[in-house]
This record gives structure tokens, sequence and C-alpha cells, in this order.
């Protein structure tokens, strides 16, 4: 009996604990920038999916830096997330903004998921994408 209690408790622990990590999830404006930290796959609209790697900013704190990989070539990214809304500037020489994403973390992802519209120079078209967290 007593080992039935203790494994109806562990389950119930878990169940609550899983239900307050969703509670917690729900808002994509709660994310954090360090939440984004880590590797990421990029789907551009009419594009071949990329790999983005976004950092802890080395000289700004609370900014991501890092770089965009498309088939070997190779982007720098600087971003801030404020609110739950991304900014990502990509630059293709390190020096000019080449591209600017704008996207919204979606709720209820606990930060894996961003979507919003990419822009690669002044009046250029918009482009829908989708960034999506490949490590935990």
């Amino acid at each position: 009996m007593k080992r039935l209690l203790a494994i109806a408790l562990v389950a119930c622990t878990g169940i609550a604990h899983a239900h307050a990590q969703q509670q917690a999830c729900n808002d994509g404006k709660d994310v954090a920038p360090a939440q984004l930290v880590g590797l990421w796959r990029a789907d551009v609209e009419g594009d071949a999916p990329a790999m983005l790697l976004l950092e802890p900013h080395p000289r700004y704190r609370g900014s991501l830096s890092g770089e965009i990989n498309r088939d070997g070539t190779r982007s720098k990214l600087a971003a801030d997330l404020d609110d739950g809304e991304l900014t990502l500037e990509e630059s293709a020489d390190g020096v000019r903004i080449s591209a600017t994403w704008l996207g919204d973390v979606v709720a209820g992802s606990c930060g894996r998921e961003i979507r919003g519209t990419r822009e690669a120079g002044e009046g250029a078209p918009q482009r829908l994408f989708v960034l999506r967290k490949l490590d935990r």
C-alpha cells in the first residue's frame, strides 16, 4: 500500500510539474534572451533550410550574436529580444546589414519557435520565416 501511494505521489508530482511548465510557456513575451542561445533551423519562404547559431553577445549584455550558415556560406548575426519580439540583423560582410528579420516568439513554444518576416535590403519583398530550436 505504501509503495502504491508513493507511485501515485510521483505520478501526480510529474503531472503537476508538466502542467506548471506548460503554464510558464504560454506567453512568448516571457522568454528571456538566454533561452534563445543555441542552434536553430531557419526556414525562409523560397529558400533551402539554413542553420543559425545564437550566442550571448560578447559586448552587449542581454543581446545575442551569431552566424547563419546556408550550405557553407556564412553571414554574421546580431539580435535583440524585447517583450517576445525578435529583431535580428544579418550581415554578409560583417559591416553592412544585408537582411532584417522581425519575428515573434510563438506562444506556448517556451522560446523554441519564432515566426515572422525577413527582408533582404531596402524595398526587397518580405518573406515569411520560421525558426525552430534544435538543441535543448
